[in-house]
């Protein structure tokens, strides 16, 4: 009786685990579609600043929780720097990129962070990918060149803050490998910090007035981001990454729906050949590194550019 209890119960667990990582995404999504709502009023600087003073307010209760010292007593300082260089790059590229692409597209160039990741990971982290992988990372750079486009719009730049704000996505899932120490709330503080930082920089001269609709419609931003990157971090701690792994390809799926919804934007088919390609590689690679029981999947469980 007491081992099917146990049965029931951990699979409740990770039923549970399974709905809020989907409740997670949906989130990061929504923020998503409201920051491109959002830019094509205001500088990415000024949504990056009140984006972060509305992650405050929900991060303001969990840091008030712990010692203060363990923000400034941090394993590793020179990563945690550059995880925060790479992060607040994510963001702001995503949020310039939205500008004047569809979501989708921009989320499709993100779907690819675990592909650059798995092959990233090789060289950084020494873990071992075989010959299966490599294929899969190869086809995955291939779905990436053609939702690019390999033509003269390749080089067009919101193509390219949204390539290179992926790769520094990619980046920071490494970091937070090597981090994983780090309480979380550690991490999303600093990062924070740095995007608050980057807005101040970036809004010079590019400030404009708002009403108290739009102002808590740019603090909202920052508390949705929020609560997502929560639910899933609490998401993974009650289901198996390599459960919740594909789950994250919902991303896209929202991002076509709200996209279209909002914006009447749909991805044209050499996107959606492109965005498919990405999402077969990025679920092979999952499954590879679950069958050769890799010490953790890919999974994106930092808010980065949501």
């Amino acid at each position: 009786m007491n081992k099917r209890v146990a049965s029931t119960l951990s699979g409740n667990a990770v039923l549970l685990g399974v709905l809020l990582m989907l409740l997670g995404d949906f989130m990061f999504s929504l923020n998503d579609a409201m920051g491109k709502w959002l830019v094509a009023s205001f500088s990415v600087g000024q949504v990056l600043v009140i984006r972060s003073l509305g992650a405050f307010l929900v991060l303001g209760p969990m840091i008030a929780r712990q010692p203060i010292a363990v923000l400034y007593n941090v394993e590793r300082p020179g990563l945690q720097i550059l995880r925060v260089v790479f992060a607040t790059g994510d963001l702001a590229l995503f949020y310039a990129a939205v500008v004047y692409l569809p979501l989708a597209d921009v989320m499709t160039f993100y779907m690819a962070g675990p592909i650059y990741v798995a092959a990233l990971s090789h060289f950084l982290l020494g873990e071992r990918i075989g010959w299966r992988r490599w294929l899969a990372v190869l086809v995955g750079f291939a779905g990436v060149v053609i939702a690019l486009r390999p033509s003269s719009e390749m080089l067009t730049w919101p193509s390219v803050f949204g390539l290179i704000g992926s790769f520094s996505f990619a980046l920071t899932l490494v970091l937070n490998r090597r981090l994983r120490g780090t309480s979380d709330a550690t991490l999303v503080t600093w990062q924070t910090v740095a995007g608050l930082i980057a807005g101040i920089f970036l809004s010079v001269g590019n400030w404009s007035p708002f009403n108290v609709g739009e102002l808590l419609a740019l603090l909202l931003l920052g508390i949705v981001a929020c609560i997502a990157h929560l639910l899933i971090t609490r998401s993974l701690k009650l289901a198996p990454a390599s459960v919740l792994a594909p789950l994250q390809y919902t991303l896209l799926l929202w991002a076509v729906i709200l996209g279209w919804l909002f914006f009447g934007d749909l991805p044209d088919t050499q996107t959606w050949i492109g965005a498919g390609i990405i999402v077969f590689a990025g679920l092979f690679i999952f499954h590879r590194g679950n069958v050769k029981q890799d010490t953790e999947a890919v999974v994106p469980t930092d808010s980065s550019h949501g």
